[in-house]
């Protein structure tokens, strides 16, 4: 058990983290992401409301959907990356992360609702197969929907959403019953699976973590996310900065990494070309499936480096051999 983001979260059960991993591409896992925030904006204008605040356009949408979307600051920056869950004509359950549930909520109001439920995520080719044994209502829901689902009497939530690059659910369920849905996902077959093979999953995967490939200075169009962005939206916070970055150009771009060999490649390693730095790694791992150290990196636009090419990672004074590959960094690409 480690601290993260305010809470106590397993960073691996006795199998470990690569037995973790493999369980997920191969077969079924859950993680407790109780974590995250949930908070809730409700009325008749709560979807005016959440266009001008956040980045995405919920018109892409409609009720009973998921979106991913950025809450950002007037530089264009991200504060935080965001689900929201569109539960009703009225209600919008909106999830940060851990440690910016507080900031979220000073942006966009609402009430936080976290500790009213905690949220299972079951993840992997088998996820669905598995969980319709505990549940066929919440196994049956498609990707990226959102619907609601009674478990022993409990009215719960689940999406089709995750951050494995599998597919699988979020099952968010209250407080009262989560420990015994928690056993009977178990008993359905479905490993127990922690940080670590979370964050190996996600980096494997290409996504983003706060903190890391997005936060502070970090745009979505530096972290090639533009998608996330609404640009038919005439208002929301950033988007002046942002129209302004995308007619110069992101000055650099987030880039993926594979190392040559087993050296698991580190955060804030120096990226160079031709002994020069041209840009830093932001997540660096070993990747479970690939056998090899992985990254994701902010290289400079101005190297005018391909998918492909050579770069070296320079991290405790050693030169790890690399290419830059496009994410995601599993499955591996044809053109690799």
């Amino acid at each position: 058990m480690v601290p993260f983001g305010g809470w106590e979260m397993p960073l691996s059960y006795p199998w470990g983290t690569v037995a973790e991993h493999r369980s997920c591409r191969e077969g079924a896992v859950a993680f407790d992401v109780s974590h995250l925030g949930t908070v809730r904006i409700e009325g008749a204008g709560a979807l005016a409301h959440l266009q001008l605040a956040l980045s995405n356009d919920l018109r892409k949408i409609s009720t009973g959907r998921a979106q991913y979307t950025h809450l950002l600051a007037e530089d264009g920056s991200v504060t935080d990356d965001i689900i929201v869950w569109w539960v009703d004509d009225q209600r919008f359950d909106v999830m940060p992360n851990a440690s910016n549930t507080s900031r979220v909520m000073a942006a966009i109001g609402g009430h936080d609702v976290t500790a009213e439920r905690a949220i299972i995520a079951v993840q992997g080719p088998q996820a669905r197969h598995r969980l319709a044994t505990v549940s066929a209502e919440a196994a049956a829901v498609h990707r990226f929907a959102v619907a609601p689902f009674v478990w022993k009497g409990a009215a719960c939530l689940v999406a089709g959403t995750g951050y494995t690059g599998e597919d699988g659910l979020e099952c968010a369920v209250p407080a009262e019953v989560a420990e015994e849905f928690w056993a009977a996902v178990q008993a359905a077959g479905v490993t127990p699976a922690g940080l670590g093979a979370r964050d190996t999953l996600r980096l494997e995967a290409g996504l983003p973590l706060h903190g890391h490939e997005l936060g502070p200075g970090i745009t979505p169009l530096q972290a090639g996310l533009g998608w996330v962005v609404g640009w038919d939206k005439e208002e929301f916070t950033g988007r002046a900065a942002l129209v302004e970055e995308k007619v110069a150009g992101p000055a650099r771009r987030l880039r993926g990494l594979v190392a040559e060999g087993r050296q698991p490649l580190r955060d804030g390693a120096e990226v160079q070309s031709n002994g020069h730095m041209v840009g830093v790694v932001t997540s660096g791992n070993f990747s479970p499936m690939r056998e090899r150290g992985i990254g994701l990196a902010l290289v400079e636009a101005d190297a005018r480096l391909l998918d492909g090419d050579a770069i070296t990672v320079v991290q405790r004074g050693r030169e790890v051999p690399a290419n830059l590959v496009r994410p995601p960094l599993w499955p591996v690409r044809e053109e690799e």
